[in-house]
């Protein structure tokens, strides 16, 4: 029985050995061509080793275009949007699972409609509000749309669902407040899922394009997505330069998730959402 188990497993890891380098594969195929001469990129793109090695993309990356500003800008509104998302995520969540009040279940019902309403609907109304606020092109015009989302309420309220009341109720017996039983006491017990929403957060708005570029009009305010955009000409493309820049904006989100990938499987159980 053991060797059958045993034998069982390694045929389980083959196979998810096989499916892993064949999801690598694109983001292998796009490290390598980030080292290759533009000659070989538009001659030979089927090819999958560089047949010479150049640096000559990460400098024309570096000195052709402000990358360190567009990555601070990156840096400041991913962060921004996702603490502020985790926060507002987490006691909109918590509201709805746990504390009773008229409404609550129409209230959350909203929520979960929102979450079928595409932005390219939305974003030109928020545009024109933003502009009456006189935030275009800020720091704040960036964040103050992303400050909540639907799915992470919805994600946070599913995890909230798993705490026992038990606990809700010893800390109000010890008299703590409502906002103490939620930051010391329900909190810490579901510092997985908030750790695996703040990945999901950050992946989606490092990448994101399309609210950026519409809410910035200078090269001061623009994010790197939206940055590597300008090595995409009317007639040609710089297509090194651009490989340069994915292999570079990939990185902090690849740290991101290393540093959360022990908690991130653990969080998705918690939630209790299933694929």
């Amino acid at each position: 029985m053991k060797k059958r188990y045993s034998v069982s497993s390694v045929i389980i890891c083959f196979v998810f050995a096989v499916f892993s380098i064949i999801f690598m594969l694109p983001l292998l195929w796009t490290l390598f061509s980030s080292f290759k001469p533009e000659s070989s990129i538009m001659g030979d793109p089927g090819r999958f080793f560089p047949t010479t090695y150049t640096l000559v993309h990460y400098n024309t990356l570096l000195t052709q275009i402000p990358f360190f500003r567009f990555l601070l800008n990156s840096v400041i509104f991913t962060g921004g949007v996702t603490v502020s998302s985790l926060l507002f995520d987490s006691l909109a969540g918590y509201a709805f699972a746990k504390l009773k009040f008229r409404g609550s279940n129409v209230c959350f019902v909203i929520v979960l409609v929102s979450m079928m309403i595409p932005f390219q609907i939305t974003m030109i109304p928020l545009y024109l509000f933003m502009n009456k606020m006189h935030v275009i092109n800020t720091y704040a015009g960036l964040i103050l749309p992303r400050l909540t989302n639907a799915f992470g309420i919805y994600f946070m309220r599913q995890s909230f669902l798993s705490v026992p009341d038990d606990l809700i109720d010893a800390g109000r017996i010890d008299g703590l407040s409502e906002g103490g039983i939620f930051f010391k006491i329900i909190i810490p017990v579901v510092v997985s899922s908030l750790s695996t929403l703040g990945v999901f957060h950050a992946m989606y708005n490092w990448n994101d394009f399309l609210w950026p570029m519409l809410m910035t009009s200078s090269q001061k305010m623009q994010t790197l997505p939206v940055g590597l955009a300008l090595f995409q000409g009317e007639h040609a493309m710089q297509h090194g330069p651009m490989f340069a820049g994915a292999v570079l904006s990939i990185l902090p989100i690849l740290i991101i998730f290393l540093f959360a990938q022990k908690t991130f499987i653990k969080g998705i159980a918690l939630s209790g959402i299933k694929g």
